[in-house]
């Protein structure tokens, strides 16, 4: 299960949602059988999740806390690298013995295949570059105080260079499915809004005091902030792990809950909802 492993520690980089999209569309390439497909498409799930919860960077919700304030990135990859470890080795582990003799079938090659444009140097200076930005995010965060998005949109400035000055003198119809401007094209926007709209739904809620009253109910009734982190995680099964975390976070007052205490890491397990076309 190197795949697995392999997505562990991308996840952690690139984010969980990213690093399935990758490593789902290179599954299509070297498994023919469907039913493959799903069962590993499974397995990447697992280790994606599980590779993007003990990093501020890899998952949508500890980034949210990581920019709120709540965590900070050496007590989040502390306190989660070994309960990450064991959520991917167990399920890994399980898979692997069930799949221990099982082969597995690569599709026939394709002729027609379009040939590439760009040589390794060019691939790899650019793939390696993108996660050397992604992983200096908090770096940047930490050496200058700046909010996050600012060392993400400094670093898409330097690929966006790097990318136009690798590829000038190639002909303008190759130049131009390479450059950041095409790339750009190809950006969900429907997950985008998604998000904005979870976002300023959850800041009406916050503003109106309606999220102190459920944190106030859930400690009259519950009392116990380990039950109410089980409760929270068991409804992000039904409702959507994002706006869980953006509620948590306007729930909790950080005067009475500061940095890296336990309401910190109210982040519900990580789901990447992925429906193959398979």
């Amino acid at each position: 299960m190197d795949g697995g492993r392999s997505d562990f520690f991308l996840s952690a980089i690139l984010d969980n949602l990213t690093t399935t999209i990758v490593m789902v569309s290179l599954m299509k390439k070297l498994l023919d059988r469907r039913e493959d497909r799903l069962f590993f498409a499974g397995i990447v799930v697992i280790a994606a999740n599980a590779g993007g919860a003990w990093t501020p960077i890899g998952d949508v919700t500890t980034t949210m806390l990581w920019i709120g304030g709540q965590i900070t990135t050496l007590a989040i990859m502390q306190g989660l690298i070994l309960p990450s470890l064991v959520a991917m080795i167990v399920p890994l582990a399980v898979t692997s013995f069930v799949l221990r003799d099982q082969p597995v079938i690569a599709p026939p090659l394709a002729s027609s295949d379009k040939a590439l444009v760009t040589s390794s140097f060019e691939r790899d200076l650019m793939f390696f570059l993108g996660l050397g930005i992604l992983v200096a995010v908090p770096v940047f965060k930490t050496l200058t105080h700046l909010p996050p998005f600012l060392g993400i949109l400094f670093g898409l400035g330097i690929l966006w260079l790097v990318g136009d000055l690798l590829h000038r003198n190639k002909p303008q119809d190759e130049r131009e499915s390479l450059t950041l401007v095409h790339a750009l094209t190809r950006i969900d926007m429907s997950s985008i809004v998604f998000f904005i709209g979870i976002l300023l739904a959850v800041a009406v809620l916050e503003h109106t005091h309606i999220l102190t009253a459920i944190a106030s109910w859930l400690e009259l009734t519950v009392g116990r902030l380990d039950i109410i982190v089980i409760i929270i995680g068991l409804a992000s099964v039904i409702v959507d792990n994002v706006p869980l975390v953006a509620a948590s976070m306007g729930m909790y007052d950080m005067a009475q809950h500061p940095q890296d205490s336990f309401c910190g890491y109210f982040s519900p397990i990580a789901r990447v909802p992925v429906v193959p076309s398979w």
